[in-house]
Order: C-alpha cells, then sequence, then structure tokens
C-alpha cells in the first residue's frame, strides 16, 4: 500500500499521531518515512527509541500535523480561506482581541461567533462520519472511489474514479502492465490523472532527482518524457527547485532536511553503526543537576532537578504538547506562548571520584538549596 493509501485509509487518531504502526516499523503518514522498530536513534545528542523518534521526526520536517493538515487543499479540508486563518491563530493560542487586531476584522464578539461556527462544523463532521459508519455497518454497497492525492492543486470531479476504472484506465493505457510504457498521452483529463498517479509511484518518497534521473525514469514511461514531467509537477505529484535543478516528491521533505535524514537513514541500515549507537546509549554519562523555567513575561519560575540535564527539551516538547504535570506552568505557557520562556541550567552536580556518593540524596539537597535561594512559591513561581 502507498503512502496516499495510508494517509486515506489511516484512522482518526492516526491522523492526529501522525504515523502508523506496522509490523517492524512506524510510518510517517505525511511523508512516508519508515524508522524500524528496535533501534535507537540520535536526536540532539540524546537516543530514543523508535516511536519517540518519530514524534521528533514529524515535528523537525512537517513541524506539526496540524500545520501539514491545514496546508492541504482546501477543498480536502473543506475550510474557506477566513475558517483556514482563523484556526492557525487559535491553534497558536491567540486571544480574541489579538485575531481581531492581527486579521482586521470586527470586534472580540465577531471572532467568537467563529469559533461557534467552528464548533458547529465540528459537530455536523462527527455526525456525517457516524452516519457513514452506520452505513458501512449496514452492508451498504457504493463503488470504492480512488481517493486523491493530499497534494492536489486542483479536486473536482476529475477525481471521482473507482476503483475498478482506476483498474481498467491502468489496463487500456500500460498495455504491458503498470510498470510499461505508453502508447499515447492523449486521453481524457480523468484518465490522465489516473495515468499520473500511477507513474508517480516510480519515484520514492523523500528521495531527492536530479533533472536527468527524473527523464532516465520517465523515458521508460512515454517517449515524450518532457511533458510527462510537466504534468506531473502541475497536479502536484512532483515538486522542484525554481531552476529545475531538483526534483522530489511532493509530500516529501525539502532538499537540506533531506539530506541529513537520508544520512541517518544510512546509518540505520548499517549493521555496525547500529551496535555503535547502542554502545553509546550505554556508555553515556549524563549530567545531573538544577535547572528553571523561567516566564520571561512576569519573571515567575518554576524550579526542577534532573538526573540528566540533557532531557531538558523533552520537557519544552511536554509543555508544548500539553502534558506538563505542573497545571499552573502549564496554562501559563499555553497562555504566552513557549516563546516566552526561558529553560537555564542553574548548577550542575558535582560528583565525587573516590568514596561514598548517594545521588539522589545529594541532587535533592542542590535541589533544595535553590528552592531556598529562589523561592518559586506563590506569586513568584510555579512550586
Amino acid at each position: 500500500m502507498n503512502n496516499e493509501d495510508l494517509f486515506w485509509n489511516a484512522s482518526h487518531e492516526e491522523l492526529k499521531n501522525g504515523f502508523i504502526e506496522e509490523e517492524g516499523f512506524y510510518i510517517c503518514l505525511l511523508c512516508g518515512k519508515k524508522i524500524e522498530k528496535g533501534i535507537v536513534y540520535p536526536f540532539e545528542n540524546i537516543l530514543f527509541e523508535a516511536k519517540k523518534y518519530m514524534s521528533f521526526h514529524i515535528k523537525q520536517e512537517h513541524q506539526s500535523v496540524f500545520e501539514y493538515l491545514i496546508n492541504m487543499e482546501k477543498k480536502l479540508t473543506g475550510l474557506s480561506d477566513h475558517q483556514n486563518e482563523l484556526l492557525r491563530l487559535f491553534y497558536l493560542g491567540k486571544r480574541d482581541g489579538e485575531i481581531q487586531e492581527e486579521m482586521g476584522i470586527g470586534s472580540s464578539s465577531t471572532i467568537r461567533n467563529h469559533r461557534f461556527v467552528l464548533r458547529e462544523k465540528e459537530r455536523q463532521a462527527k455526525i456525517f462520519l457516524v452516519l457513514m459508519e452506520l452505513l458501512k455497518e449496514n452492508n451498504y454497497k457504493s463503488p470504492v472511489l480512488i481517493m486523491p492525492h493530499h497534494n492536489a492543486k486542483i479536486v473536482n470531479e476529475r477525481y471521482s474514479i473507482t476503483e475498478d476504472e482506476n483498474d481498467k484506465i491502468l489496463k487500456k493505457y500500460f498495455i504491458n502492465g503498470p510498470e510499461g510504457s505508453l502508447e499515447t498521452f492523449g486521453m481524457k483529463e480523468k484518465s490522465r490523472l489516473a495515468v499520473l498517479k500511477q507513474i508517480a509511484k516510480r519515484f520514492e518518497a523523500g528521495r531527492i532527482y536530479s533533472e536527468k534521473e527524473v527523464n532516465e525514469i520517465l523515458k521508460n514511461a512515454y517517449k515524450d518524457y518532457v511533458t510527462v514531467r510537466r504534468y506531473l509537477v502541475e497536479h502536484g505529484f512532483l515538486d522542484r527547485k525554481p531552476d529545475g535543478s531538483r526534483y522530489w516528491v511532493k509530500e516529501g521533505p525539502d532538499e537540506i532536511e533531506q539530506t541529513k535524514m537520508e544520512q541517518i537513514k544510512m546509518e540505520q541500515k548499517n549493521t555496525n553503526r547500529r551496535k555503535e549507537l547502542i554502545r553509546l546509549y550505554k556508555e553515556m554519562k549524563p549530567e545531573a543537576g538544577v535547572y528553571q523555567i523561567k516566564n520571561t513575561k512576569n519573571n515567575k519560575i518554576f524550579l526542577a532537578s534532573t538526573v540528566n540535564l540533557k532531557t531538558m527539551n523533552g520537557k519544552r516538547m511536554m509543555l508544548d504538547g500539553g502534558s506538563h504535570k505542573n497545571k499552573k506552568l502549564q496554562e501559563e505557557w499555553n497562555k504566552f506562548g513557549g516563546e516566552a520562556f526561558l529553560l537555564e541550567v542553574l548548577e550542575i552536580l558535582k560528583e565525587k571520584e573516590d568514596g561514598y556518593f548517594d545521588k539522589t540524596e545529594e541532587l535533592k539537597k542542590l535541589e533544595n538549596k535553590w528552592l531556598e535561594k529562589l523561592q518559586p512559591y506563590g506569586e513568584a513561581g510555579y512550586n
């Protein structure tokens, strides 16, 4: 099953996560990248198991699942340009007054009305999904439609192709099988879209191609490969740099980030490198210490200790995800935004080389010292 099919067949929860789990792999629904299970992966000098690393991949390559979905063609999201912009601002945690000023519309009550309309849209969507599920459970028979690729630039009746129609089109034009060549490219638009989608499968998601490489692949599909190449770009199957020097599957990451990810991918396939990563993981000696999360808007602080200061970035990700255990800190993080906070190391725990040393006890003493010094309680902090 290709990545387009995986995307459209994913469950509601899987789409929210941005990836699915299959035997031996986690697969990104946004670009098709596979993360192999059972391997330790490096990220910002820390090693993570596969599922956690997939979350980092989505954040690094796509910013977020929300960002990816909100940028999809509006005929797929069902959102007007106005609603799209409002959702972006809501997602950023903007207050009604800020949104009114930024968009230059109405009043705060107007924004509240827009919130109400979007909630109504959400309720309608839930009812529609339940109705469709009940139809399926009642053995409702309908032609299975081929879903449009999620970077399609125009979505209309041309995409109303059933699986049976799609099979007939491919058999008609690819006489020697779907991996063979076309006799003609002169066909109706609906047939051309089905043919282009099939040809696009010859390109690997996440790989960067030179124009020469693209041409070599397309020469095996049709003699006028330049025309086919142009249609693949126009219909959103492929993307390219303005000078035509680089091409990639539309949903893939850009060239710079892709090069980085390809290097990691090659390391993953190298057995010796796997052993080296595991060895490094076992030999890593993390530094313990005390850190603070400071709100630069009101100077309130949250103070804590950790046996591994390198996990501080994980605290930021936890707050971004709304799952930090300190409710007061989480509320103000949501209110002011992550850019209003600083994460700082206050002191690294000095460990004794010789003699008895209780790391847990000494770390607690160090934390108490800073709690006594900074008093991050009440109006002064979140502790």
